[in-house]
C-alpha cells in the first residue's frame, strides 16, 4: 500500500467512526517503518520504537503540551491504561520541536503533571502524524496484533469511547 492509498483509507476510517480496517505502513520494519524517538520520562526509557509495537495491539496518541484538548484527552487514556495496559502497548507521540522556550524537561514535566504512565515519544519531523493523516490534535489510532489500524477519533475520546475500541482488540 502506498502513501496516497494509506491516507485516502484512513481518511474512510475517519468518516466511518472507524469502521473497516487499514494496514499500518509501519508494520514489517523496512524503509517505510515508522520509527519515533522515546523520552526518558515516568513509564518510559529513551531509545526507538518501531510503532505499531510489533505483534502487539498499540494505542497511538498525538498530542502536544499547548494543547489543552490534549490534557483532557490524558484523564480518559490514564483509566484506560490501568485496565488494559497489560494486554495494549500505549504510546504518546508529540511532533513539537526543542527550541524557542520549549525543552525535553517541559515535555517530561507536562508528561508528570498529566499521570503519564507508558511510553512516550518525540516526531519532531511529524512523520507519525502524516502517516496516520491526522488533522489536528488529539488524535488516537489503534492496530491490532497484526498492525492493522481499527480504530481512530480525532478530538478528545471519551473514556467510554476508548474502552470500547480497547475491548476490540484484546
Amino acid at each position: 500500500m502506498n502513501r496516497r492509498q494509506l491516507l485516502a483509507a484512513l481518511g474512510g476510517v475517519t468518516l466511518t467512526g472507524g469502521a473497516g480496517y487499514v494496514a499500518f505502513n509501519g508494520v514489517g520494519g523496512g524503509d517505510d517503518a515508522v520509527t519515533v524517538d522515546t523520552i526518558d520520562a515516568r513509564g518510559s526509557t529513551a531509545g526507538r520504537q518501531q510503532l505499531p509495537v510489533p505483534g502487539q495491539p498499540t494505542l497511538v496518541d498525538l498530542f502536544a503540551t499547548w494543547c489543552v484538548p490534549c490534557e483532557a484527552q490524558m484523564r480518559s487514556l490514564v483509566p484506560a491504561y490501568e485496565s488494559f495496559g497489560g494486554d495494549v502497548a500505549f504510546v504518546s507521540v508529540t511532533n513539537e520541536r526543542i527550541g524557542g522556550g520549549l525543552t525535553m524537561d517541559d515535555i517530561r514535566q507536562w508528561w508528570a503533571d498529566h499521570d503519564g504512565r507508558w511510553t512516550v515519544g518525540h516526531d519532531p519531523e511529524s512523520r507519525l502524524m502524516s502517516e496516520l493523516g491526522a488533522g489536528g490534535l488529539p488524535f488516537l489510532a489503534l492496530a491490532d496484533d497484526a498492525g492493522e489500524i481499527v480504530w481512530t477519533h480525532r478530538g478528545v475520546a471519551s473514556e467510554s469511547q476508548l474502552r470500547a475500541a480497547l475491548e476490540a482488540v484484546v
